[in-house]
């Protein structure tokens, strides 16, 4: 308020007054700096999820073995592969084209043999073509290459001090690529070792290990179709983990019924000492 010399009071001076004027560049660089900001954190987190989703998902494979290995050499065996695959690299008799029905009877006559036995068949579908799930039964793992499923496997199972040692070899594939086999160059083999004992030594890639004791080596496609060898080695304890399982629990089982018959023994004594009842002497 300002006085106009009488005493009175006029209104505000407005012409007195500073303009103020508000910078718009400055709030339009902020909002541009939190949308980037934004979408910069929606980017990380998205690349964050398809991280993980790639390594929660499993590898799938063109083929693959695993040998769920006893100690003394008896094993049971599961196969997958796509039949292109088992007609390139194991060389059965199937028709690999995608239309043709599955011979389920030719699979079973091929892989059946002495010390073999097909268990289980199983079928799946993925990338248009027919694919293939075996479960098998192997009396000895040693004598794997005289059949003509596995003849390109050369096992051994070794005692050496106080471990076993285990050796493989794949060498080169038995059959014929088809003509139309679907395959883009991408494609993966993988050949696994599931232990039943303790590992003190293997050399599989360190990424490939899997729950301690399952062991896997990868391969191209392409290289196994040109016979490069796959080595797999393992040494383990002569001690299976599932006996040392059953002695643990064992003497578990064993600590808790003395624990209680300790107790018991204890809590009857007391009762007595209370109820002033002496404990009779033989005579």
């Amino acid at each position: 308020m300002v006085s106009d010399g009488d005493g009175q009071y006029a209104g505000p001076n407005f012409s007195s007054a500073k303009r103020v004027s508000i910078s718009f560049d400055v709030v339009t660089a902020r909002r541009r700096s939190g949308f980037w900001r934004s979408r910069l954190a929606l980017a990380l987190v998205a690349l964050a999820a398809i991280i993980s989703c790639r390594s929660i998902l499993p590898t799938q494979y063109e083929y693959d073995e695993e040998i769920n290995l006893s100690l003394d050499g008896s094993a049971t065996m599961f196969v997958n592969g796509s039949v292109p695959a088992l007609v390139a690299l194991r060389g059965v008799p199937l028709d690999p084209s995608p239309a043709a029905p599955l011979d389920r009877e030719a699979v079973s006559r091929f892989f059946t043999s002495n010390g073999v036995h097909v268990a289980r068949i199983g079928t799946s579908r993925r990338n248009g073509r027919h694919f293939v799930h075996l479960r098998l039964v192997v009396s000895d793992v040693r004598r794997l290459h005289e059949t003509s499923a596995f003849s390109w496997e050369r096992i051994a199972l070794t005692r050496a001090g106080d471990q076993y040692v285990y050796t493989e070899t794949v060498g080169a594939p038995a059959g014929t690529v088809p003509a139309m086999a679907g395959w883009t160059g991408n494609e993966l083999v993988a050949f696994r070792l599931h232990l039943p004992a303790r590992i003190r030594y293997h050399n599989a890639p360190t990424r490939r290990v899997e729950r301690g004791n399952i062991l896997e080596w990868e391969q191209s496609l392409a290289d196994r179709l040109k016979g490069e060898p796959v080595h797999i080695e393992a040494r383990m304890d002569q001690e299976s983990i599932l006996y040392s399982t059953l002695t643990l629990f064992g003497l578990m089982a064993l600590l808790v019924a003395v624990t209680f018959v300790v107790i018991i023994w204890w809590v009857v004594r007391k009762g007595r000492r209370e109820a002033g009842v002496k404990p009779s002497s033989r005579a």
